[in-house]
């Protein structure tokens, strides 16, 4: 994967919008699930290039304080060598002189190399800086995202098991008014009162009934009270 690839996806992913994503979704929840899938499986394979792309940078880096590093010494020895040529030649011995100012031009070479080799790498160093700057921004948004995505994951499916337990709830007293036990107490209870009148129109009936007995029998003794007071009559008579 090029860093180009890799800066792409990177800022891609995360400027996804969410919550377009599941306003489109048939199935929120598993649109959800497989969304944290495929980001977490994107985190893990960007970190890995981007890990890379670091270490590529800090290899350049290091060569370019090699280079730099070497152009020092370099030119420590460009100036020893030059130092022993004029001690040399002030001595007399201009053979040996001549043998290190060649050494000393051979230095100057190598730290002149060392230089141009540094100042090449320097702008592709800050490029690539700049780079995992962006990329290191991208994959923490990414990761900011995925802990958006596992929260209104978790949002989603606690309203929606509140949804079914309402919609449980509202079958259950749908299933009440359909089936009321109310209903069947007011009928036993229209019985026992039927029952209670009628047990009141036979006390209402047994007590006519005797009522009646007794005027009967009042009327009996008034007719024995006659036939005796005429019995009476006809014995004084």
């Amino acid at each position: 994967m090029t860093k180009q690839t890799v800066l792409g996806r990177v800022t891609q992913l995360a400027r996804a919008n969410i919550n377009a994503l599941i306003d489109q979704a048939e199935d929120p929840q598993k649109m959800l699930d497989q969304l944290i899938r495929e980001y977490t499986g994107n985190i893990s394979e960007a970190e890995q290039a981007v890990a890379a792309t670091i270490g590529n940078l800090r290899l350049m880096e290091q060569d370019h304080r090699e280079d730099v590093d070497a152009a020092r010494e370099w030119g420590q020895k460009a100036l020893a060598a030059s130092k022993k040529a004029d001690e040399l030649r002030a001595a007399g011995s201009a053979a040996d002189a001549d043998t290190f100012d060649n050494l000393a031009k051979v230095a100057l070479g190598r730290q002149l190399q060392s230089e141009q080799e540094a100042k090449t790498a320097e702008p592709t160093i800050a490029s690539q800086t700049v780079v995992v700057d962006k990329l290191r921004t991208g994959l923490d948004q990414m990761k900011t995202k995925l802990t958006q995505l596992k929260s209104t994951r978790d949002e989603l499916v606690a309203r929606s098991e509140s949804a079914q337990a309402q919609n449980r709830m509202m079958d259950a007293v749908k299933s009440i008014d359909v089936m009321d036990p109310t209903s069947e107490l007011s009928r036993f209870e229209d019985k026992v009162r039927r029952e209670e009148a009628k047990a009141v129109g036979k006390q209402e009936l047994a007590a006519s009934s005797l009522d009646a007995q007794f005027e009967q029998l009042d009327s009996l003794g008034e007719s024995a009270e006659v036939e005796a007071r005429l019995a009476a009559l006809k014995a004084g008579s």
